[in-house]
């Protein structure tokens, strides 16, 4: 039962042959050796390498568990006869799996090929990441009393900080790992469920109020969201302290493209077949959709430069009127292309939400946005050309999506 279950699971995540997998592993052998033949070194604590792999393996995890795309499956299976401890190591190992060998490893190769690192520190690496994926499971698990899970985190944060790497740690690790298992011996299956009420809502909500409405009620049912755009504020406050010595229009406009990597927002028509199917068949949605959406993602981008913004002014001091058109420059410009990248182009045989969120297509507004800001920081004057042909590019759109 156990394996036809995780079979079951698999086929769903690695694809029906597992041709998924292969073409993963080649992916990270070749990222490895490129690096690694490039010579390129950075020195990275052992603790720090665990810290980074159980910080992302967990995330990562966490959002393989909370995908509303696992609940169909989770419900035919729930409802045949099943042993609950079978099952729940089943679908744990599965997106463990998952985790690991598609999304961490990809790190984990990076990690290999710049930084200098012994043998031996392969087994704490492999202990930090099967770690987090049983912490990651059992505090989904208890996700009710939110409070432990938070407390579990804090504490192992503060142990790998403290203890830095070696045979304590890993014992440490271990030993907190056999405290998951048997939280999770104790779990039922239905701990991982998550019906599909909250998502049928917010399209009710979509179908009967405006477009903000829809946006609005569609953040509030992903609480994940939430959550990244927060981290993302986060992000804007500290990013003047490491950039202080380098103040000035040089350095703004990275952090402006830094905050514009807020994949969730960026992906609701990859990510909601229903919507789409919506938008794409109904007359004039070209137009109703485009504009409200392409003004949400600035609205989101504009709130992080303005913390930004504020941070550098508290820390720094200096903000200037073209550091504030800048802002607005490269809040509305990734809008524009997001959209135009979610219109054209949408991510089409994704498995579940992490796939999106982890999709290479995340960083191509990003990198545009960063080649922009060093021609701005090289030719401080190539911002006020920006923003006139931005002006008349923004004409042209919203002319095109009327009519």
């Amino acid at each position: 039962m156990m394996k036809m279950i995780g079979k079951a699971f698999a086929k769903k995540l690695f694809g029906a042959r597992y041709e998924r997998l292969p073409r993963t592993i080649l992916l990270d052998v070749i990222v490895f050796w490129g690096l690694y033949i490039a010579g390129f070194q950075v020195q990275v604590a052992a603790s720090v390498r665990i810290l980074m792999l159980s910080a992302f393996t967990a995330g990562v995890m966490w959002q393989a568990l909370t995908s509303k795309d696992n609940a169909v499956e989770l419900r035919h299976m729930l409802m045949l006869p099943h042993h609950p401890q079978e099952f729940i190591f089943s679908y744990v190992s599965v997106l463990g799996g998952y985790t690991i060998l598609t999304k961490t490893g990809l790190l984990l190769a990076v990690l290999l090929a710049v930084s200098a690192w012994k043998p031996i520190e392969m087994i704490g690496m492999v202990i930090s990441m099967l770690h987090a994926v049983l912490v990651a499971a059992a505090a989904y698990s208890l996700r009710k009393y939110w409070y432990v899970g938070v407390l579990w985190a804090v504490a192992i944060l503060s142990a790998i900080l403290f203890l830095g790497s070696g045979l304590l740690l890993d014992l440490l690790l271990l030993a907190n790992s056999l405290v998951a298992i048997l939280i999770l011996l104790k779990a039922d299956g239905y701990a991982f469920y998550q019906g599909e009420g909250e998502k049928s809502h917010a399209i009710k909500q979509r179908k009967r109020g405006s477009l903000w409405r829809y946006f609005f009620r569609y953040l509030s049912c992903h609480k994940n969201y939430l959550v990244n755009t927060a981290v993302m504020w986060c992000v804007a406050i500290v990013i003047p302290y490491f950039l202080r010595e380098m103040a000035g229009m040089f350095v703004v406009p990275v952090g402006f493209a830094i905050l514009s990597l807020n994949t969730p927002i960026c992906i609701l028509l990859s990510c909601d077949c229903d919507l789409e199917q919506a938008v794409r068949f109904l007359p004039k949605q070209k137009r109703r959709f485009c504009i409200p959406y392409c003004l949400f993602i600035f609205s989101c981008n504009m709130a992080a430069d303005v913390i930004f913004l504020l941070s550098w002014q508290i820390q720094n001091g200096g903000v200037t009127v073209p550091m504030i058109a800048g802002a607005v420059f490269f809040a509305l410009q990734s809008a524009v292309l997001s959209v135009l990248l979610e219109w054209f182009y949408p991510i089409r045989g994704w498995k579940i939400e992490s796939d999106l969120w982890h999709h290479p297509r995340k960083y191509v507004v990003p990198v545009v946005m960063l080649l922009l800001a060093g021609g701005v920081s090289a030719w401080p004057v190539l911002l006020y050309v920006l923003l006139i042909l931005l002006t008349l590019e923004t004409i042209v759109l919203l002319g095109i999506c009327w009519g």
